[in-house]
């Protein structure tokens, strides 16, 4: 059997301090690759935050360009409500005209009649 070894105060301290660059060298390691993959997600981050806002911007132009074109379609039914009214207006004032006319020429014919028997008495 081999003799119990006793390491001195020096060895041990070297000892320890090998042990501690191992460790560093072990979390440098793993923090390196962390900010690597950190930094290739949160660049992930930011494109999906970008097409978000891309798209809300898309939407947001999409229906204001809808509100414009149902304005536009409002407007164009209002002014055909508007000359169909205008038409039903003179059409209604020619037709009160054309009445107004008959009327008076039956009047001209009835006073016609009426004169003619009173010649005849």
């Amino acid at each position: 059997m081999s003799a119990f070894k006793t390491d001195n105060f020096g060895d041990r301290i070297r000892n320890a301090a090998t042990a501690r660059k191992a460790a560093a060298e072990k979390f440098r390691a793993k923090t390196e690759v962390n900010e690597k993959v950190l930094a290739e997600r949160e660049a992930a981050r930011r494109e999906i935050a970008a097409a978000r806002e891309a798209r809300a911007l898309e939407r947001k132009a999409a229906a204001e360009e809808k509100r414009a074109r149902e304005a536009l379609e409002q407007a164009e039914r209002d002014a055909a409500l508007k000359a169909e009214q205008a038409a039903r207006e003179i059409e209604a004032a020619a037709e009160a005209e054309r009445a107004a006319a008959l009327e008076a020429e039956r009047k001209l014919a009835r006073d016609a009649r009426y004169a003619a028997r009173k010649a005849r008495k």
